[in-house]
């Protein structure tokens, strides 16, 4: 019996990003050990998938008894981060998961400092 492949999809406001290694070398040649690396603040990678954004109240339901108000498609906060971007977050806030023996790690959008995107232009 054959299995369809696996995917990852990404839920919430979390961000799955493949990581960059750091510099293993500074500017001057001398070699970094792992414990150097780190010690730093930030990482940085690509965003390979993007979760919906988190759900937002439907404040018109709150007009009518709870038990009367219909199951209405929820409305999610849109999400600033997209595919191929290149991100640089906070390291503690990223956990870290290997998927089919590859390193990712999912991060959620609130951690992310700064994307850097490349625009089409006009």
């Amino acid at each position: 019996m054959e299995f369809p492949p696996k995917r990852l999809l990404v839920v919430g406001d979390r961000v799955l990003i493949t990581p960059e290694e750091g510099e293993d070398r500074t500017r001057v040649g001398l070699y970094l050990p792992a414990t150097a690396l780190e010690t730093q603040q930030v990482q940085s990678g690509l965003v390979v998938a993007v979760g919906p954004g988190e759900p937002v109240a439907d404040l018109g339901s709150f007009d009518e008894e709870p038990w009367k108000a219909e199951r209405r498609e929820g409305r999610r906060s849109g999400m600033q981060t997209r595919v191929g971007d290149h991100a640089i977050f906070f390291r503690k806030a990223a956990v870290e998961i290997t998927f089919e023996e590859r390193k990712y790690l999912v991060v959620p959008q609130g951690a992310i400092l700064v994307l850097v995107r490349d625009e089409i232009p006009i």
